[in-house]
């Protein structure tokens, strides 16, 4: 399979698509711009919000705004507004920001962070509860990116993108703590690495690749399935969307590129012949 833009060139570092079906739009966002991006198949039409220094990824609310993760910490867009209605930071050292993460199935939402020099170990995987409390559930993080669950809620899935694997986690509900990480998926390295991921109706991975120009599927035992070509060298994240959830769509990045790659910031689409799930929103009230 081959992946075709569905959008011109319009961000430096795109990430986290979205499909929120409440509106019918893809959402994702230009992270280092600071971004929130949306577009409405099939015009191609791009529209941004700017929330901040970072947009690091986002989630809709059952209240119909945002929540997201920003440099540092955790906040919310209500519906309707352009300014974000930002929570305390939750570190001071300037040095790492928030990067991938996503809603479990009680409607929490969880952000990894990670240096900007992408030191080793200095990243934390982060949950922000209902009533706005953030505690961070796992330590020793490099680059936290892609974070979906299992449909039967018991597993979570995880890449530390320099790990080259995805792992899995047996998941406590109650808590919305992670344990029992074991390795599912190893990616060589001249494959690319695993970046941003989403999961299929079948409970199949879909994980991008950066670096390597795809998105591959594994089924959930680890095997590889499905490749999906990408026109882009820098494929970050991916997601399923439309009315019917049969469009995979995939964000990629030109960020840090100095030779030229013309398609390099679009977003591509491609039907691989299954469909997605419903994203899992954000479960909490918003502050007002």
């Amino acid at each position: 399979m081959r992946a075709q833009p569905v959008t011109a060139v319009c961000t430096d570092h795109g990430e986290g698509p979205v499909w929120n079906p409440e509106t019918g739009q893809l959402l994702w966002v230009d992270m280092l711009a600071g971004d929130v991006v949306s577009m409405a198949p099939p015009t191609g039409h791009v529209s941004r919000t700017h929330v901040g220094a970072v947009a690091a990824v986002l989630r809709p609310t059952s209240s119909g705004g945002l929540v997201l993760a920003v440099e540092r910490g955790f906040a919310f867009l209500p519906p309707g507004q352009q300014e974000p209605v930002t929570l305390p930071e939750l570190w001071q050292d300037t040095g790492v920001r928030m990067n991938d993460g996503g809603c479990d199935p009680q409607g929490r939402f969880y952000a990894g962070s990670m240096a900007y020099d992408e030191g080793p170990g200095r990243g934390r995987l982060w949950r922000l509860d209902h009533d706005g409390t953030a505690t961070a559930v796992l330590d020793g993080v490099t680059i936290s990116n892609g974070l979906v669950w299992s449909h039967d809620g018991h597993s979570a899935y995880y890449v530390d993108t320099p790990t080259q694997r995805v792992d899995v986690f047996d998941f406590d509900a109650a808590s919305g703590t992670l344990h029992n990480r074991r390795p599912l998926v190893s990616i060589p390295e001249q494959a690319g690495s695993p970046d941003g991921m989403t999961l299929d109706e079948a409970g199949r991975l879909w994980v991008a690749l950066w670096g390597g120009s795809a998105v591959h599927c594994y089924d959930q035992q680890g095997q590889l399935l499905e490749v999906v070509d990408v026109p882009a060298r820098q494929v970050t994240a991916c997601a399923f969307g439309g009315p019917d959830l049969a469009d995979l769509y995939i964000t990629t990045s030109r960020t840090g590129l100095t030779d030229p790659e013309p398609l390099a910031g679009a977003v591509f689409s491609v039907r691989p012949g299954t469909r997605g799930v419903p994203v899992l929103p954000f479960t909490g009230p918003l502050p007002t």
